[in-house]
């Protein structure tokens, strides 16, 4: 039977509140080459590398996936790009955009490593990539990421615009660090042609940071922004979370990503695989299952398909994220070990 033939006749994957699960996010690692301080702690104590999926367990597994009717994949981190030869699993995966049966590859990165990749990814399929960008202050980009050095994004940025690779910037909205320069930032990436997507604090993992220190709910920052900018609300969807509006005054979107304030809990049409072989059914809540044990058992899938089905019968109606006042986190697993 051909691939696609046997991807036609495979069972959806709908959920217990009748949403369809059709976007796959994948961490490939949990490692990173920064330490964002809204997303690690300095000192990591990170998976061995034998607990790991390799590639090929990662491409078999998204295969399976896609053949449950998953459309879009997006890998993610920790860092996509300090996973070694990640490119072959790319490369891998794009044949099922050729054959018709995936509508999207991509992966959201922190810009480090793009001047090496840039031309690699656009030669894997992917024609669009996210980039996590929260301040154009080199001393500000140094202390938020601890470890980052901003000249090597925005030379990333520049390599990957050169590949033709379209490009949103994320932003994660830090109140009394960043929250005065959304502006010139939004700015800034609609002059070059790029969206850009607001996103609030997530409470996940200890950081070492108080949570209420950083939190800056984007009702209050889109108010701000009002007084200076015309927003155009907008119904179209990228397959996430964000709800976007244009900006008369610059022309490019802005996108709102609200766990806190607004939850996007109702539309949810996504589940996460961890590079360890975890299915986790929301980001902020603990339910997972364990996919490596059955995919290692037999190169049948059958018991790998009986696991996702048990875990997407499993997946809440939403999230339970509280900014806590006593600094516990949500969940305390870091936002690194799902992806975002």
């Amino acid at each position: 039977m051909s691939e696609t033939n046997s991807f036609s006749q495979a069972s959806p994957l709908i959920d217990p509140f009748h949403r369809e699960i059709n976007y796959l996010r994948v961490s490939v690692t949990d490692r990173c080459d920064f330490r964002c301080v809204y997303c690690m702690a300095e000192d990591m104590n990170f998976l061995p590398r034998k607990e790991l999926l390799s590639l090929e367990e990662l491409d078999r597994l998204c295969s399976i996936f896609i053949e449950r009717g998953v459309r879009k994949l997006r890998f993610t981190g920790g860092e996509p790009l300090v996973r070694k030869n990640i490119t072959w699993l790319l490369k891998s995966l794009s044949r099922h955009i050729t054959a018709g049966v995936l509508d999207e590859l991509t992966l959201t990165t922190n810009g480090s490593q793009l001047v090496r990749f840039a031309d690699e990814l656009a030669n894997c399929g992917i024609k669009r990539i996210n980039v996590s960008l929260d301040t154009l202050d080199k001393d500000k980009f140094h202390q938020i990421t601890r470890w980052g050095d901003l000249s090597k994004v925005l030379l990333g940025i520049d390599a990957a615009q050169k590949a033709g690779l379209k490009i949103k910037i994320n932003t994660v909205a830090l109140k009394g660090i960043n929250d005065t320069e959304i502006s010139s930032l939004m700015q800034w990436a609609h002059s070059r042609d790029m969206d850009m997507t607001l996103i609030e604090v997530m409470p996940m993992g200890d950081v070492g940071a108080l949570r209420l220190d950083q939190y800056l709910p984007l009702s209050e920052l889109r108010t701000t922004l009002e007084t200076r900018y015309t927003f155009h609300d907008l119904t179209e969807k990228t397959g996430g979370p964000a709800r976007y509006v244009q900006v008369q005054e610059t022309g490019g979107k802005l996108g709102f990503i609200t766990p806190m304030t607004h939850n996007f809990c109702e539309s949810c049409n996504r589940v996460r695989l961890t590079c360890k072989g975890e299915l986790f059914m929301c980001l902020g809540q603990n339910v997972d299952a364990d996919l490596r044990t059955p995919l290692r058992a037999s190169e049948n899938n059958e018991a790998v398909n009986e696991a996702i089905d048990r875990a997407i019968a499993l997946k809440p109606k939403g999230h339970d994220f509280i900014i806590d006042r006593h600094n516990k986190p949500s969940v305390s697993r870091h936002m690194s070990h799902t992806g975002g």
